[in-house]
C-alpha cells in the first residue's frame, strides 16, 4: 500500500495534467454541436477540390438567405393591413356636433339659416365619418388596400378612403369655398374641431396574424436532387447554384435523426480529435517550456483560456454564427504571451483555432483570418506594459481582418458592390474589445499568482517600501543593485532576453543583506570590518546566508516567484572563495561545502545573465587602476571560471549568447570607469 502510495506522490504532477486534460476535453466537446459533421470544405466561385460527387439521398434544394428575404419581403408588401371603425365614438361625434351647433351659429346672419346649415354639416359630418377618420397614415403606402372591420362585417376598401384629422380641415374647405354657405367656412371649422375624434385604428395583432399565415405558406425548398445524381464535377468551379445544392446536401446531412449508436459515435470522435489536439500543446510545453509543463497552476491556466475562447465562440455562433468575429480571439496569445512567451502563445493560439474550426461556418476562411492575426498580434506587441504598443496592434489587428474579410469576399464574389459594411464595424468592435487585456493580465494575476511585465513595472519603482528600506540599512547594497540592473538589463536587449525581468531580479537580488548590512564591505563605511573577528566559516556562512534571508524577506513582502527565483540562483552554486582561501590557511583539509551557496543553479538566460552582471559589477570594485585591456582580461576571468564550474549548465544560453554578454559587459564597465586627464591643482 505503502509502495502505491508512494508512486503517487512522485506522479502526481503527471497524474493531474491527465486529469486536467480529460477534463477539459469533456468540457470542449460538450459544449460543440453534436451533429454530424460534413466532410466537404467547399467556397463559392472556387474550384471543387473533390471527386465528383453524386447526391447520395433524395434531398430537398434549400433556398438561399437571400431569396426567402426576398420572397419574405413580397409577403410584406403585398399583405392587406387590418382597420377596426369604431361606431360608437361616429355617433358620439354626430350627438356632439347636434347639441353644439346652435351655440356657434349664433349670428345675425346664420339665424334664418340654421335648418339648412345644420343638414348641410351633417352631410359633411357623414362623409367624414363614411370610411372614418385615423389619426396618422404616415407608416401606410398610398393606394394600399386595407380591410375595414366594422363590428363583424369587413370591408375592402382604399387607404385613400380614410380621413386622417389633418385632412378634416382641407375638406370642408373643399366643400364650402365654392358653395352657398362660404361664410359659414370658419364656423364649421370651429365646430367640426371639436367634435370630430379618430374612430378607426389600425389592427396589428389580426394582421400579423394574417402576416404570419402568409409567411408560413413560403416554402423553404425550390425543388428535389434525386439520388444518384451528379451534383459536382471535379475541377468545376462552384456556381452559385451548385453552392446552394450543395448547402442543402449539407444542412440534411448535418440535420438527420441520429440514433443513439450513432450520437455516441460522433462524440466519440470529437473526444478523439480534441484529446489529440490538447496532448498536443502539453507534449509542446512538456519539450519546450519544461518550466511552465512542471507547474501545475501555469498549466491549468493554459487550459482555462482555451476553454474560455471555446465557450464564448459556442455562444455567438449559437446566438448569430454571422457575428463570430466578434469574440476577442486575439486575446489569447496576448495573454499567453505577457506571462510567458511569444512561442507558447502562437501555439496556444493554433491549437485553439484548430478546435474551433469544429463549430464555427467558413472553417477555412476563419482559420485563415485567425492565424493571421495571431501572428500579427505577437509580432507587433514586443512591450505589453507601453500602452501605446497595445494601441497599435490593436489598430493593426483590425487591419489585418478587414484586409482579409475584403479579399475573401472579392475571391467568393468576384465584385466590391455588394460588400457587407456592418462586418467592418464587428472587426472594429473585436479590435476595440482586444483592448480589454490589460485589465484582464491584471485579474489573472490575482487569481493564479503569475506574473506579467505590467507587474514587473512596478516592481522596478524605487520608491516602493522594499528599495526604499534597502536604501537606508544598505545603501552600498542598493548602489551595487542598480549597476547590476544597468549591466543585465543591457546585456538582456542584445541577446534578445526579457530585459525587464532581469532589472527586477537585479534590483531585489541582495535584500537579504538589510538582516546585517554592516557584514558587507559596500556598507562599511565607518572602515571597521566586522570579519576580523569571526573565523572564515563563520564569516562565510553570512556570507551565503545573505540569499535565505534575502529569500524571506521576500515572500514576507509577496514579490513573485519570478522575482525570488533570481534570489535563489544568483550565486549558483558557487564558493566564498575569498573565506575558502582563508580557511585553507588555518587548515588545509577544510571542506569545500561548507563555503558553497546552496543553489540551485540558474535555469534561464535572465538568471544566467545576473549571475554574470552581479559577480563582474562587484569584482570591478577590487579594481585599482582600471584600464581598457585591464577590465576585459577581468571579465574574461571572471566569466570564464563560472563556465568551468558549470554554473550555466542548466540555464538556456549558448557560448555566442555568452560572448555577447561579455562584449556588453566590458563596455559598460569600461564607461564606467572611464579614463580622465589629470587636471592641474
Amino acid at each position: 500500500m505503502s509502495t502505491i502510495l508512494n508512486r503517487f506522490y512522485k506522479n502526481q504532477g503527471s497524474i493531474y495534467k491527465v486529469l486536467l486534460c480529460i477534463v477539459s476535453t469533456i468540457l470542449i466537446v460538450y459544449l460543440f454541436p453534436k451533429s454530424g459533421k460534413f466532410q466537404f470544405d467547399f467556397q463559392q466561385n472556387k474550384p471543387w477540390q473533390y471527386d465528383n460527387l453524386y447526391a447520395p439521398v433524395d434531398f430537398a434544394i434549400l433556398k438561399s438567405q437571400y431569396q426567402l428575404e426576398q420572397e419574405q419581403a413580397a409577403v410584406e408588401n403585398n399583405i392587406i393591413p387590418y382597420f377596426i371603425y369604431d361606431q360608437d365614438i361616429a355617433n358620439e361625434a354626430k350627438a356632439a356636433y347636434e347639441n353644439q351647433f346652435a351655440s356657434v351659429f349664433t349670428d345675425s346672419i346664420f339665424r334664418n339659416r340654421q335648418r339648412e346649415l345644420k343638414a348641410f354639416g351633417l352631410k359633411i359630418l357623414d362623409e367624414i365619418y363614411k370610411y372614418g377618420v385615423i389619426s396618422d397614415l404616415t407608416a401606410f403606402q398610398e393606394g394600399r388596400k386595407i380591410y375595414l372591420r366594422r363590428g363583424n362585417e369587413i370591408e375592402e376598401t382604399s387607404i385613400e378612403n380614410l380621413n386622417t384629422t389633418d385632412e378634416i380641415t382641407t375638406l370642408i374647405n373643399r366643400k364650402l369655398v365654392n358653395g352657398p354657405y362660404v361664410q359659414a367656412v370658419n364656423r364649421f371649422k370651429e365646430l367640426f374641431f371639436d367634435v370630430v375624434q379618430p374612430n378607426v385604428n389600425y389592427d396589428e395583432k389580426l394582421t400579423n396574424k394574417e402576416l404570419n399565415a402568409e409567411m408560413s405558406k413560403i416554402a423553404p425548398t425550390k425543388g428535389v436532387v434525386n439520388k444518384g445524381s451528379r451534383i459536382v464535377a471535379k475541377g468545376e468551379i462552384v456556381e452559385q447554384s451548385t453552392y446552394q445544392i450543395l448547402k442543402s446536401l449539407q444542412a440534411e446531412y448535418e440535420s438527420q435523426t441520429w440514433t443513439a449508436s450513432k450520437y455516441n459515435w460522433v462524440v466519440f470522435g470529437y473526444v478523439l480529435l480534441v484529446a489529440v489536439a490538447l496532448t498536443m500543446l502539453l507534449l509542446f510545453i512538456k519539450t519546450y517550456r519544461e518550466l511552465v509543463f512542471e507547474n501545475n497552476t501555469k498549466v491549468t491556466f493554459i487550459f482555462f483560456n482555451i476553454i474560455l475562447m471555446v465557450l464564448f465562440t459556442t455562444l455567438i455562433v449559437k446566438y448569430d454564427a454571422n457575428y463570430v468575429y466578434v469574440v476577442p480571439l486575439c486575446i489569447l496569445p496576448l495573454v499567453i504571451k505577457a506571462f510567458f512567451d511569444s512561442r507558447l502563445g502562437l501555439f496556444t493560439h493554433v491549437i485553439t483555432i484548430l478546435l474551433l474550426g469544429f463549430i464555427v461556418p467558413n472553417t477555412s476562411e476563419y482559420m485563415f483570418l485567425q492565424v493571421i492575426a495571431g501572428i500579427v498580434t505577437i509580432l507587433t506587441v514586443s512591450e505589453l506594459y507601453k500602452r501605446a504598443n497595445l494601441f497599435i496592434s490593436v489598430g493593426q489587428i483590425t487591419f489585418i481582418y478587414i484586409v482579409g474579410y475584403f479579399a475573401f469576399h472579392i475571391i467568393h464574389e468576384g465584385t466590391v458592390e455588394n460588400l457587407e459594411w456592418e462586418t467592418f464595424s464587428t472587426f472594429i468592435i473585436t479590435g476595440l474589445a482586444t483592448l480589454f487585456v490589460q485589465p484582464l493580465i491584471y485579474a489573472y494575476e490575482k487569481i493564479f499568482g503569475l506574473v506579467s511585465d505590467l507587474s514587473l513595472l512596478e516592481l522596478t519603482d524605487t520608491n516602493s517600501k522594499l528599495l526604499k528600506d534597502l536604501a537606508n540599512k544598505a545603501p552600498g547594497t542598493f548602489h551595487h543593485s542598480l549597476n547590476v540592473a544597468n549591466l543585465a538589463e543591457a546585456a538582456a536587449n542584445e541577446i534578445g532576453a526579457n530585459s525587464m525581468l532581469v532589472r527586477v531580479g537585479a534590483l531585489y537580488h541582495d535584500i537579504g543583506k538589510m538582516v546585517n548590512p554592516t557584514d558587507f564591505t559596500e556598507n562599511q563605511s565607518t572602515g571597521i570590518n566586522t570579519h576580523e573577528d569571526l573565523s572564515p566559516r563563520e564569516s562565510a556562512r553570512i556570507i551565503i546566508d545573505h540569499v535565505i534571508n534575502g529569500i524571506e524577506i521576500a515572500r514576507k513582502n509577496n514579490l513573485p516567484d519570478r522575482v525570488i527565483d533570481f534570489i535563489r540562483t544568483h550565486h549558483g552554486t558557487s564558493t566564498v572563495y575569498y573565506f575558502y582561501k582563508k580557511a585553507q590557511e588555518q587548515d588545509e583539509d577544510v571542506n569545500i561545502e561548507d563555503f558553497r551557496y546552496p543553489g540551485p543553479l540558474p535555469f534561464s538566460k535572465e538568471t544566467a545573465i545576473l549571475m554574470m552582471s552581479d559577480s563582474v559589477e562587484a569584482a570591478s570594485k577590487s579594481l585599482k587602476n582600471p584600464t581598457s585591456v585591464l577590465i576585459d582580461s577581468f571579465v574574461e576571468k571572471i566569466i570564464n571560471r563560472q563556465m568551468d564550474e558549470n554554473q550555466f549548465l542548466n540555464a538556456t544560453i549558448t557560448f555566442k549568447e555568452i560572448q555577447v554578454i561579455k562584449k556588453v559587459l566590458k563596455s559598460k564597465l569600461n564607461n564606467i570607469y572611464h579614463l580622465r586627464i589629470e587636471y592641474p591643482e
